[in-house]
């Protein structure tokens, strides 16, 4: 194969002429997928601000966007579709744990510091 880079995204389902129509094409994948969280955020539906697992379905939802943007760019700009299964698993995967524990473990520290603010049982204290 050599050089050549794989002009296909999403599993083979758009196929391009040139990289260049591609690296478009990307952009307008990402783009669409910025205005939904941009849109969202902005807008703020009442029935996705439910609580579920300590957070709102809203931050779920942006949560699961964020990562399939960063899995997209590490997938095509990184060119991990044309590495070997173990390494693109590795990258991918561990990138994508450790997201997931960040977010997990955020959420859940910052539900408890807002518990303590709500109850009074701590001040800001600035």
């Amino acid at each position: 194969m050599g050089n050549a880079h794989n002009l296909a995204i999403f599993r083979g389902t758009l196929k391009f002429k040139s990289n260049q129509s591609k690296i478009w094409g990307i952009f307008i994948f990402l783009s669409i997928v910025t205005i939904i969280e941009v849109a969202l955020g902005i807008i703020k539906p009442e029935f996705l601000l439910n609580k579920i697992a300590g957070t709102s379905y809203l931050n779920i939802i942006f949560l699961v966007l964020t990562i399939v943007k960063a899995y997209y760019i590490t997938w095509d700009f990184m060119h991990m579709r044309d590495e070997t299964s173990t390494l693109r698993r590795a990258v991918v995967w561990t990138f994508v744990f450790l997201a997931l524990y960040l977010a997990v473990l955020l959420l859940i520290e910052a539900d408890f510091v807002y518990m303590m603010l709500d109850n009074q049982s701590m001040k800001w204290n600035f």
